[in-house]
């Protein structure tokens, strides 16, 4: 919604598929580490494997995040610097806990509550509940990402009302950037 409206939106999510396509460094580096039971049929990472295997053992998730989170944030960066947007979106879903929210001049939050985030994980990647709790347990707590943030988008209602508060919090950062609304 953010990127509709004008702003420079930058994943992490995004890139962090790019970064472990076939043929990229951060494939190989996984294959290296993790052996070539991570790869699917057509040479490309299976992701369900990969979340398996670092969901269920700390050190694994640890050794997978030393190797990613290096190239993620190396073209997040090239990206920002490539745009003259004054309103830069970075989606970083794990921005508490990677320490990266001093780097930013703002933390904005999209929230709701745990009872609805598990829901959607279920739904939208067919995890099992047993691993959908693993994958929210390893993430920092709805209360550590209140308590970071500067602006909060509650998400708990309708598509209306999302939009409405994505709009809202558009506007406000334009007119810290001095631009005119659209």
């Amino acid at each position: 919604m953010l990127a509709r409206l004008g702003a420079n939106v930058v994943d992490t999510d995004v890139i962090a598929r790019e970064v472990v396509a076939p043929g990229q460094p951060g494939l190989d580096a996984i294959v290296e580490e993790f052996g070539r039971d991570i790869l699917d049929e057509s040479g490309g990472l299976d992701r369900r494997m990969m979340r398996n295997k670092v969901f269920s053992n700390p050190e694994s998730r640890a050794r997978l995040e030393a190797i990613l989170h290096p190239l993620i944030r190396q073209e997040l960066w090239r990206r920002v610097d490539e745009s003259d947007n004054p309103i830069q979106v970075l989606v970083i879903p794990l921005l508490v806990e990677s320490g990266l929210s001093d780097m930013v001049d703002r933390v904005l939050v999209v929230d709701c509550p745990r009872e609805t985030q598990l829901q959607r994980l279920l739904s939208r990647d067919g995890e099992t509940l047993e691993q959908a709790e693993r994958i929210l347990s390893a993430q920092a707590s709805r209360e550590a990402r209140l308590a970071a943030a500067d602006d909060i988008i509650d998400n708990s209602g309708s598509l209306g009302m999302l939009a409405q508060s994505v709009q809202e919090i558009y506007n406000s950062y334009l007119s810290d950037t001095g631009s005119a609304a659209n």
